[in-house]
């Protein structure tokens, strides 16, 4: 049971490298929309996140049902997730009138799953993503407004990216 809970949450790469690319595509686009374009809305590119949670979910969804076996670590996985989620669009409509501060509240609540995700699996890359994704938090907030979006990037490459490659890239399913 213990094999097939890594095996399943190896699966999971998936959400770390899907989100952390829309992510590091969003905030990238945002940033060179408002700093080279006379474009007035350049967060909109943000709502891209919106279909990413559908994907997500979809993914999620599929992919559970074709599990033969559901553990308990699986499910506190999942749910640590779904938790995020939640305060994550708690945060968003609760700041719906100040963005311009929301990027490092949203770091600072991504740190938390990934985090705990990393001791779920026992996966120590996953655990320094959400220590990474902390000193990020607070590095935007002191950097002010002009270069926050340029933090989202180098939390997603080291949180989420590189966790999820070496996930993904795991052959011997005993080390994760």
């Amino acid at each position: 049971m213990i094999s097939r809970t890594k095996v399943n949450i190896r699966q999971g790469s998936f959400h770390l490298l899907f989100w952390g690319w829309l992510l590091t595509v969003c905030s990238l686009s945002d940033w060179l929309l408002g700093k080279f374009t006379g474009y007035d809305h350049p967060y909109y590119v943000w709502f891209l996140v919106i279909p990413g949670a559908f994907v997500s979910m979809i993914y999620g969804f599929v992919t559970g049902r074709k599990a033969k076996v559901h553990t308990y670590a699986d499910m506190l996985y999942m749910w640590t997730w779904i938790g995020f989620l939640i305060a994550a669009t708690v945060l968003f409509i609760v700041q719906a009138k100040s963005m311009e501060a929301v990027t490092s509240y949203i770091l600072l609540l991504a740190g938390f799953p990934t985090f705990l995700s990393g001791f779920i699996i026992r996966f120590r890359p996953l655990i320094l993503g959400g220590i990474c994704f902390w000193i990020v938090a607070l590095l935007v907030h002191f950097v002010g407004p002009t270069l926050a979006p340029l933090g989202t990037p180098i939390a997603m490459l080291i949180g989420y990216l590189i966790p999820g490659y070496m996930l993904r890239n795991k052959v011997n399913h005993d080390k994760v």
